[in-house]
């Protein structure tokens, strides 16, 4: 009898094992949504390495939000594989902000596939399916997980009732993930009383790791281990996000080469997404350099895939365009990448130096994706073709380009370009805004060095404001800077905006350390102006008298007197000096034969007319005569280029050579971006030159950009 048990039993683990082959997983599904309204919607990308993320579907959803929800809207959604291996299951909050704001909602929506490709959907009204619950008002961010000891898939989610604070319950699906066959228990509450949402548990080494975000008293993601699925949570009472600004939405997925987890959220206020990596889910490192994604997520989980199961899935979301557009070569210009999809052509714009002799533009290829040629080509000569075939779809044929441009001038989304000449290192350095943060959201500055104008080499943060000022922690806009010799030694005085001020930062070096003087220069509006931002400094320093100014403002222009020291204003020495009515931001003042110029931007900066545009005085306290044609650069249709503003100006030393550098949308997406392009922008540069009579010639905006420019020592 024992025999036969012993067999029994045997035979069970075995069928067990063959029931559930192991499978190897060599790529990742992400599901996200990108942003409330238009943006609550599942979305799927791909990765081979869990490092690089791209997009299928253009970015698109995937799945129509108004056919699977009850609101019209889905957020938050989170995959995961059946204990079977070939069925998959998703869940996600049923919100539409656009018709109905921040709530009450009450319901989420279950999901099934077994290609990932096709979903079955149901929506689950939690306050009509169980009378306890009608008092709930949310009903937020649910995930799956296999329950080993009951067989069957548990719900989690966050719920509130009235204004209490949020908790964590989860319930069981039924057989046919259509709806839930218990009813709604507590699984974890913040032991302070404060909220918790946003929970994502992790099984490793016979343990649960429940990941969470706290609100209240304190915000952030914390962890409770249990060693059992449904009890008994622990709270590690410490934050384990590496930022200090807001995050939600914790998603954990294991590597597939076996070096451990990836920890990712969403940074919602800076509008980007945040990796960290860790092997015993205690400790965490960033590792924001190693990630690549050309989408913007918000609250999103990842799930290793098959081979296989990428193909299927790159067979129906993915096209030849997204394949020509996923080249990663670092000397592609990747955000400026051309895709002509009516002509089956691309351009492949490189940075200065690139051998296009013997040059590969480096192509993703996920499985199912193939795309030859696929060694070096000489792209000198004539466009090379390449051919791109997708697994089930008929191959498509590229005339491929790829040609050195000079603008962009800085790789990335930067705007607000101030541009110096330090004689200490006798270089050149661009200080502009960190760009490309949902608006204008950045909390850093960064310089760029170049011996040449064209070469320019990333110096880093110089300026943090979470980290090195106390008076302002957000929006990090539009800095100047002047270099003073003071006592034989050099000084470098950086002005800048920060939660619409502005402040002065000091340091010994064009590109620090700097240290912020521990207060705002300027916090409030001139005296008599009613309306605008204190932003947008510029520093001038007069070459007839030494004097020292200030110029400010958004709205109106105003200037004032330097003191000695540089980092604070002469009283009674204000005055405003806006032009006209057109006026807008980004003052900019400098001295040639004689005249003082001044330079502004008009429009909005989200606007395609986003222009610079000048006058002229005597004294740098004007008043500022507008000359009947006062465009200095403004956008060129023709050419893609659009929001040409905000600009410095350079002199190279001891010539009457001149150099605009401003910003303008990114080339060529920003157009199609609506507002966002106003913060997606990137730095370039062009000469600019002066007639007989001292008039500014209007600036033709250029791709190709300028020629290395060499200083005379």
């Amino acid at each position: 009898m024992k025999k036969i048990v012993l067999l029994g039993v045997l035979f069970s683990f075995y069928t067990a094992v063959i029931a559930q082959p192991q499978q190897k997983f060599s790529a990742y599904l992400f599901t996200y949504f990108t942003g409330n309204k238009s943006g609550e919607a599942i979305r799927f990308a791909l990765s081979n390495d869990g490092y690089h993320f791209r997009a299928l579907n253009n970015n698109r959803p995937v799945l129509n939000s108004a056919d699977i929800s009850v609101t019209g809207g889905v957020r938050d959604p989170h995959i995961m594989r059946a204990a079977d291996g070939k069925t998959f299951y998703m869940v996600a909050t049923d919100m539409n902000t656009e018709k109905y704001g921040w709530g009450p909602d009450y319901s989420m929506v279950l999901l099934k596939s077994t290609d990932l490709v096709h979903w079955s959907s149901k929506s689950i009204d939690i306050t009509k399916t169980y009378e306890k619950f009608a008092g709930v008002n949310r009903v937020w961010a649910p995930q799956t997980i296999y329950d080993p000891q009951v067989k069957k898939y548990m719900i989690y989610w966050s719920m509130r009732f009235g204004n209490e604070a949020d908790k964590i319950y989860y319930a069981y699906a039924n057989k046919d993930f259509t709806g839930l066959e218990t009813e709604p228990k507590q699984l974890f509450f913040k032991p302070d009383g404060g909220a918790c949402i946003d929970g994502d548990i992790v099984y490793k080494d016979k343990k649960y790791y429940l990941f969470f975000k706290t609100e209240g008293s304190g915000a952030g993601i914390k962890i409770a281990v249990s060693d059992k699925l449904t009890s008994g949570y622990v709270l590690r009472d410490k934050y384990v996000q590496q930022t200090k600004d807001p995050v939600e939405g914790a998603g954990t997925f294991k590597l597939n080469n076996g070096t451990g987890y990836i920890l990712m959220y969403d940074m919602y206020t800076q509008g980007k997404y945040q990796f960290t990596r860790t092997t015993d889910l205690e400790n965490f490192k960033l590792i924001d350099d190693e990630v690549s994604m050309n989408f913007h997520p918000r609250h999103g989980t990842v799930m290793p895939i098959t081979a296989k199961e990428a193909a299927a899935l790159t067979a129906k979301w993915e096209t030849a365009e997204d394949v020509m557009l996923s080249a990663v070569n670092k000397q592609i210009k990747t955000i400026n990448i051309v895709v002509d999809s009516a002509n089956h052509k691309v351009h492949l714009p490189v940075k200065p130096g690139t051998d296009l002799k013997s040059f590969d533009p480096q192509f993703i290829l996920f499985p199912g994706v193939t795309v030859s040629p696929a060694k070096p080509q000489d792209f000198t000569k004539s466009p090379v073709k390449y051919s791109v075939t997708i697994a089930g779809k008929k191959a498509q044929v590229f005339e491929v380009t790829a040609q050195e441009l000079h603008n962009t001038a800085i790789a990335g989304y930067y705007a607000d370009p101030e541009i110096l000449y330090a004689e200490k290192t006798g270089k050149f350095y661009i200080y502009p805004t960190s760009d490309g943060f949902d608006g204008w959201s950045g909390t850093y500055f960064k310089a760029f060095s170049s011996d040449d104008m064209v070469n320019w080499k990333d110096e880093g943060k110089i300026l943090d404001l979470p980290k090195d000022v106390s008076w302002a922690k957000k929006n990090a806009w539009a800095p100047c800077i002047i270099e003073k010799k003071i006592g034989g030694e050099y000084k470098y005085f950086y002005y800048f905006a920060a939660a619409q001020k502005i402040g002065v930062a000091v340091a010994n070096d064009p590109i620090g350390p700097f240290t912020d003087s521990g207060k705002p220069l300027l916090a409030q509006l001139p005296e008599g102006v009613k309306g605008g931002q204190q932003i947008d400094a510029d520093v001038f320093s007069d070459p007839q008298t030494g004097k020292n100014y200030l110029y400010w403002g958004n709205g109106y222009m105003a200037v004032a007197e330097l003191n000695d020291d540089m980092i604070s204003l002469k009283p009674g020495t204000t005055k405003i000096l806006t032009p006209y009515s057109h006026y807008n931001e980004g003052t900019y003042v400098f001295y040639r034969k004689g005249t003082y110029y001044f330079m502004w931007s008009e429009n909005d900066t989200r606007s395609p007319d986003y222009s610079v545009h000048y006058g002229t005085a005597k004294s740098p306290y004007g008043p500022i005569e507008i000359p009947e044609n006062n465009i200095v650069i403004t956008k060129d249709a023709a050419n893609g280029i659009y929001g040409t503003g905000h600009n410095s100006v350079i002199q190279i030393p001891g010539t009457d050579e001149w150099y605009i550098v401003y910003h303008r949308f990114n080339y060529p997406k920003g157009i199609t971006m609506g507002d966002a392009a106003g913060y997606n922008r990137e730095v370039c540069i062009d000469k600019m030159e002066f007639d007989d009579k001292g008039m500014i010639k209007q600036v033709i905006p250029t791709h190709e950009g300028i020629q290395p420019v060499h200083v005379k020592k």
